[in-house]
């Protein structure tokens, strides 16, 4: 009887023991929040173009130069479930997706992807895009859109991405004088970047350009 009554004890006691040890690893246990992609997002996916009415101040001028809209863009990525834009500003970064659409006017934006994305946007290619687009991080915004690699602007950031790593063409490339550079707002920023030695043989890619390629289709537009 006393062998069975210690029995009872000690296991009693043993149960208490786990009893407090879980409610500690439970107590101790930082809490775990499931990751979840923003609403309205979901349909996003690494490679997207995204467009904006940008607010700095040469926007104008390239809206009237290009007739367009849109002034700015970049290549969105997805990295652990949250996404970012992948922009050619001061100097070329990654920004927070939500933060780079309240930096646009009035917070609009479009995003495009390939028509044959499917076959074109693999996981491999997805990769190829971002390790291709490493080279320019922190480099030097272009104020003067010079075709080269040592400073670069928001569409050249994308067009070479895109060229180098998939061997794909997004927009047609222009020279300077292909623009409308009639109004006084465009001739003004001309004058400050370049003086009176225009060059206006220049390759140039415009948003503009970009945004209408018959390559892309749109997928999202608030």
């Amino acid at each position: 009887m006393r062998n069975i009554i210690i029995l009872i004890v000690l296991g009693l006691m043993g149960g208490f023991g786990l009893f407090v040890l879980t409610i500690r690893m439970m107590v101790d246990k930082p809490k775990e929040f499931p990751r979840t992609v923003a609403a309205g997002h979901e349909q996003l996916q690494s490679g997207d173009i995204i467009f904006q009415t940008s607010k700095s101040m040469q926007s104008n001028a390239i809206q009237l130069a290009t007739k367009s809209k849109y002034s700015h863009m970049g290549v969105i990525y997805e990295i652990d479930e949250q996404f970012f834009v992948y922009e050619a500003i001061q100097p070329v970064q990654l920004t927070g997706l939500e933060e780079w659409i309240k930096r646009g006017e009035g917070s609009h934006f479009v995003v495009k992807r390939l028509k044959d994305y499917e076959k074109i946007l693999t996981n491999e290619n997805q990769q190829r895009l971002k390790d291709f687009g490493e080279k320019f991080k922190g480099k030097d915004y272009d104020i003067y859109f010079e075709w080269s690699d040592d400073k670069i602007y928001c569409s050249e950031l994308v067009w070479k991405m895109y060229k180098e790593a998939l061997g794909i063409e997004i927009g047609e490339l222009q020279e300077l004088k292909d623009f409308d550079l009639t109004s006084d707002v465009v001739k003004k920023k001309m004058r400050e970047r370049y003086g009176d030695k225009i060059p206006v043989h220049e390759k140039v890619i415009s948003p503009a350009a970009m945004f209408e390629s018959d390559k892309l289709v749109t997928i999202r537009e608030n």
